[in-house]
């Protein structure tokens, strides 16, 4: 049975788990759409919704591109798969140690953003890691952790350590010449937290490439820049949408029109 036949047969989610499915595909396509996949391999997962222990992840298998909302798997925190709509599709080992980690320590985290791009890793792989050099990188200024690479990380003692390394708030992980991850409070923030965390990876190896000295900037406007970000449309018009949702939305065009199966599907 092919990933479209399985998604023509959606199961009868709640509307709440069905829009946290829906956001995570449109996720995962976004992640394809700007580049920021690696075949088959990183992984966004999402935590269902009402529940502590089971999150969403993508089929082990399937490029993100054709990533849709019901060919997600559901697995808890001990490894059991609980929802596998397709047999032949299990979940990356690796995926499941990070993924598990953060949720289970992190319970703000409705969504958990892994990559391995060229910039992020370059990044990653640098003793200084990410520096306060352009706006984008302004975001994270003393808001990004660092963790050692341990290899691959299928070594389920390794959660304890990832857990450590991110602590109890902050939403940028480094992962030491590895790549990177965002943990977000919705699919959106993790998502948009991400595509600006790996800006400022690329912009920060252009200018590393060029050999010229970057503009400095004073620890206080770097702490101010990043102060705003947190601060976003805190002071928007009641039912206006915030900075992630507007954002969200937009970027959701560039899926449409949708290929052969929607993300919605």
């Amino acid at each position: 049975m092919s990933l479209q036949m399985v998604s023509a047969l959606r199961p009868a989610y709640s509307a709440e788990e069905y829009a946290v499915r829906t956001d995570l595909a449109a996720a995962y396509r976004l992640m394809a759409y700007f580049g920021l996949d690696d075949s088959i391999y990183t992984h966004i997962s999402a935590r269902v919704p009402g529940t502590k222990d089971q999150f969403l992840i993508n089929p082990y298998g399937v490029l993100f591109r054709d990533i849709t909302a019901s060919s997600l798997i559901k697995i808890n925190l001990a490894g059991e798969i609980v929802d596998q709509p397709h047999a032949d599709y299990g979940v990356n080992p690796a995926g499941f140690t990070i993924h598990s980690a953060i949720h289970s320590a992190r319970h703000d985290a409705t969504c958990v953003l892994h990559t391995h791009t060229v910039a992020g890793v370059a990044v990653s792989s640098l003793a200084a890691g990410l520096q306060p050099v352009n706006q984008w990188a302004l975001q994270f200024y003393n808001r990004v952790a660092y963790h050692d690479f341990e290899g691959i990380a299928l070594n389920h003692d390794e959660r304890e350590r990832l857990i450590a390394s991110l602590g109890p708030s902050l939403r940028a992980l480094v992962l030491r010449n590895h790549g990177l991850l965002t943990v977000g409070r919705s699919v959106s923030e993790a998502c948009i937290l991400m595509l600006n965390l790996e800006r400022a990876c690329s912009v920060q190896m252009a200018i590393q490439g060029s050999g010229q000295m970057t503009y400095p900037l004073s620890a206080d406007v770097c702490e101010l820049t990043a102060k705003q970000y947190e601060a976003g449309d805190a002071n928007r018009r009641p039912g206006m949408p915030d900075s992630y949702a507007r954002e969200w939305t937009a970027m959701l065009q560039r899926l449409e029109p949708a290929t052969p199966t929607s993300f919605r599907d």
